[in-house]
């Protein structure tokens, strides 16, 4: 289910799981770090990796990648515009959860929700294409467990 929406085949047996609770949301750990999240994708909950979740597995799909343009204002929490967007996954479609990556190194900057298929994304000048849900530097990312 975890790694079902982003094309993993993980072998947790020899990690220590656990199911927690943070600021509303569900959690998934591994080894006491927050690597799964419980999201509302508009037409039931589904689980989604967390960045530390993509930092460990490294996923190879739902993803869209920005220009270093975009980086200081998702590192705000901002949504993420589709003119930033260059490439994207073209598997995504609108109400999809994804991942947002730097272009130019593929370091995982934040979570959210498709507006717009991968396609689209890419091709957009203009309006959101990402609403973000989470993001390096925001209380999730900073927890300590």
């Amino acid at each position: 289910m975890l790694t079902e929406s982003v094309g993993l085949e993980l072998d947790l047996s020899e990690s220590f799981l656990e199911r927690g609770h943070f600021e509303g949301q569900d959690l998934i750990l591994v080894d006491r770090v927050p690597v799964g999240i419980h999201l509302d994708s508009g037409e039931g909950m589904v689980w989604f990796p967390t960045l530390r979740g993509i930092v460990a597995w490294q996923p190879e799909r739902s993803w869209a990648a920005v220009d270093h343009g975009a980086i200081p204002f998702l590192m705000n929490g901002a949504d993420c515009m589709g003119a930033g967007i260059h490439l994207a996954d073209p598997l995504l479609e609108a109400g999809d959860m994804v991942w947002v990556r730097d272009q130019e190194h593929g370091k995982p900057l934040a979570v959210g929700q498709a507006l717009v298929s991968g396609d689209e994304m890419v091709s957009m000048a203009k309006g959101k294409a990402i609403q973000t849900l989470h993001w390096v530097g925001d209380e999730l990312w900073e927890l300590e467990t």
